[in-house]
């Protein structure tokens, strides 16, 4: 086939996919197919492996690998002629990604992207790993020596590669998750602030050794364990790695949010890429530690933070962006280079302040001759707050707006449904508590997309939208568990019952689609698992790790949901899905920060607070934030006039009469209520006893 037709065929079929990580290889010489049904017949029809390639856009060893690889001829041409080869976006299609990752990691004891997993023509995996070099190093093979073993293998040895998909498969196929049935105890939980504080670091924060990534879950377990408990050890690990993180280069101290995970143990050196997620889950985690302990720093990253998000990652439509790349193209040389938008060094700073603004933020921000980054750069760090904060929110303007100025990371602008689910949740709650209605309304606003472009006719959730259009990928657990999460919340914060009616639709799927009839849930749909990964494993995970697990998304949300319906239905999935946090409360709470968190909230109750009278009165709207306010975990607050109609459609609000004609609180739990209060220190009061 002439090489003008091929490179047509190739341009052509990534060029309409609905990712961007896809569309980074649109140009490659490499014959790319997109997971699906052709690619796999294409398989079977040549008799050759298929090679999937899984990565995502802001990754930077992906990155590295297409521009060593994937845009070499010679490669590529092998490739060609000797693979399927299918490229996954892991965000798009996080089922593909767990159970090919679940073989990496069997298969090599670690795992991570770009991640390269070779298979048979029906999906089962027989050789797999992460990233491979153009050259052999450090006892690595080249990524050309691995094609041409695992073509030679498929060729000459046949059966040997059948027999390695058959155990693989077999060994992914092993016995299932199964939950206790009963939520973690006091104790367990208290055990597992225990097992987290014998891997804290006192001096630095944080869990473990290098590379460090930020708790958000734990910070919010610990949080709410604090709450209910008393317990100033776990509020103290709380509120020194929130300091930390929040001093060091993990931390944008210029454009505010945060960096994915930091090199070292220190929080110095981040990898720069900006992730939706991590910054929807640290400004709620920040926004509670603001609200336990009146923390200026606290609450100063919780501004920065949500206007990072709405200046940076919001999308035309109204919702949010993925992520902002890691790598942007060196001011000095222009070829691409990880942290180049934002890293200094003292010739930059002196070129845009003054000489004595600029020794004085050289001092402030820790930038030195000899850098903490490459080249004698350094990441900007704030040890200490400022003598002159006028002084620092000036320097900060101008040294912002000229680093603007720089070539900028490529913006992921594809929506994740489960992350515009935690950013609506973060966005609407510090809005409420830091008295920010413009926070609001954006999460109002991106709720709205969620509905309008995610939703399909038959109430079933799409992962992604990309310009307006929504994606072919079904959503998965944590796209139903996090979405409900976020109209769940904005119920609470503002009192439109119609969250209440949506999040019950998405949870209705969720009790139908994904259980498992053991007290647990799959990851994906049973009518929308992939033919080849049924084939192989049914992709099911209760450990959260960057994001909440779908399964402990799921508790969380149908917890809250049944505190303000009543529905034992609900509250009983809850209950039966927290039992697998029991043993790993004890064993891994670094992994099971979120659905620690739930197990904390199902012990407090959870508080219902039903809060009437009308919204637009000053009083109703003082009880309404003074229930906001108060740290008991995971309260289901709402607030309603209970002359109208609408309110008769949250039971929470269902028969709760003004007191006195004036507006009123009602704290109860599992609807059995305490005297009703017009004081909103007597509404804290019982909150803090009931």
């Amino acid at each position: 086939m002439p090489a003008d037709t091929r490179r047509r065929i190739w341009v052509n079929r990534l060029s309409h996919a609905s990712s961007p990580y896809l569309l980074q290889h649109r140009d490659n010489p490499v014959d790319w197919w997109e997971w699906g049904d052709e690619a796999f017949a294409e398989a079977e029809r040549r008799d050759v492996p298929v090679l999937l390639s899984v990565g995502y856009a802001a990754c930077h060893w992906c990155h590295v690998m297409a521009h060593e690889s994937f845009e070499d001829e010679a490669v590529a041409a092998y490739m060609n002629e000797n693979f399927v080869s299918v490229k996954v976006d892991r965000e798009e299609r996080p089922d593909v990604d767990a159970v090919y990752m679940e073989a990496v990691q069997a298969l090599t004891g670690h795992g991570g992207w770009p991640m390269t997993v070779f298979l048979t023509p029906d999906g089962k995996p027989f050789y797999a790993g992460t990233y491979y070099p153009p050259q052999p190093y450090h006892g690595m093979p080249s990524f050309r020596q691995v094609l041409e073993a695992v073509a030679g293998a498929w060729q000459d040895r046949r059966g040997e590669v059948d027999d390695a998909a058959q155990e693989i498969a077999s060994r992914l196929a092993g016995p299932r998750i199964e939950a206790a049935g009963v939520a973690p105890s006091a104790e367990r939980l208290a055990m597992g602030v225990q097992r987290l504080a014998s891997t804290f670091d006192h001096e630095h924060g944080g869990f473990g050794s290098a590379p460090k990534f930020p708790p958000s879950m734990v910070l919010e377990f610990l949080l709410r364990h604090h709450a209910r408990t008393g317990d100033e050890n776990a509020l103290s690990m709380a509120q020194v790695t929130g300091e930390r993180m929040a001093r060091g280069g993990i931390y944008d101290q210029l454009g505010g949010g945060f960096a994915r995970y930091s090199v070292d143990h220190a929080w110095v050196v981040p990898h720069f890429e900006k992730m939706l997620y991590d910054n929807a889950l640290l400004l709620r985690a920040y926004t509670h530690l603001w609200r336990a302990t009146g923390s200026e720093l606290a609450g100063r990253v919780v501004r920065e933070t949500a206007e990072f998000m709405i200046r940076d990652l919001r999308t035309p439509e109204g919702a949010f962006a993925s992520a902002l790349d890691a790598d942007s193209p060196d001011p000095e040389d222009g070829h691409p280079a990880e942290g180049a938008a934002y890293v200094w060094t003292p010739a930059q700073m002196s070129q845009v302040l003054d000489a004595d603004d600029a020794a004085w933020a050289m001092e402030l921000f820790g930038v030195t001759e000899s850098g903490t980054f490459e080249r004698g750069a350094s990441t900007l760090q704030l040890a200490a707050d400022p003598d002159d904060w006028e002084r620092w929110a000036r320097v900060r303007r101008e040294l912002h707006a000229a680093r603007e100025k720089r070539p900028q990371p490529e913006r992921d602008d594809k929506i994740v449904s489960a992350w515009n689910g935690l950013a609506v949740a973060a966005l609407a709650e510090a809005g409420a508590l830091l008295d920010e209605p413009s926070w609001i309304e954006a999460a109002v606003d991106c709720a709205d997309v969620l509905v309008r472009l995610h939703l399909d006719d038959r109430g079933r959730m799409r992962r992604v939208s990309r310009d307006g259009t929504a994606g072919a990928a079904d959503g998965v657990l944590d796209d139903y568990g996090d979405v409900a999460e976020g109209f769940l919340t904005l119920l609470a914060v503002t009192g439109e019952p119609a969250w209440l009616a949506l999040s019950e639709q998405l949870l209705e799927v969720v009790l139908t689609r994904f259980a498992d009839g053991a007290g647990g849930f799959f990851d994906t749909a049973d009518d929308a698992t992939d033919v080849r990964l049924a084939g192989v494993r049914r992709p099911q995970d209760p450990t959260d790790n960057a994001v909440p697990s779908g399964w402990s998304a799921a508790a969380g949300a149908l917890l809250t949901f049944s505190a303000y319906t009543g529905s034992a239905r609900h509250r009983e999935a809850a209950e039966a899905a927290l039992g697998v946090y029991d043993a790993l409360a004890a064993q891994a709470p670094r992994f099971a920060g979120w659905g620690m968190s739930v197990a904390e909230a199902w012990h407090a109750g959870p508080i219902e607070v039903a809060v009437v009278g009308d919204p637009a009165d000053d009083r109703t709207r003082v009880l309404h934030h003074a229930a906001l306010r108060h740290p008991s975990p995971g309260a289901a607050v709402t607030v309603g006039d209970t002359n109208e109609v609408e309110a008769a459609a949250v039971p929470l609000l269902r028969d709760r009469p003004l007191v006195d004609d004036a507006p009123a609180a009602y704290v109860c739990r599992q609807f059995t209520c305490l005297r009703p209060t017009n004081d909103p220190g007597e509404l804290a009061s019982q909150m803090s006893t009931s």
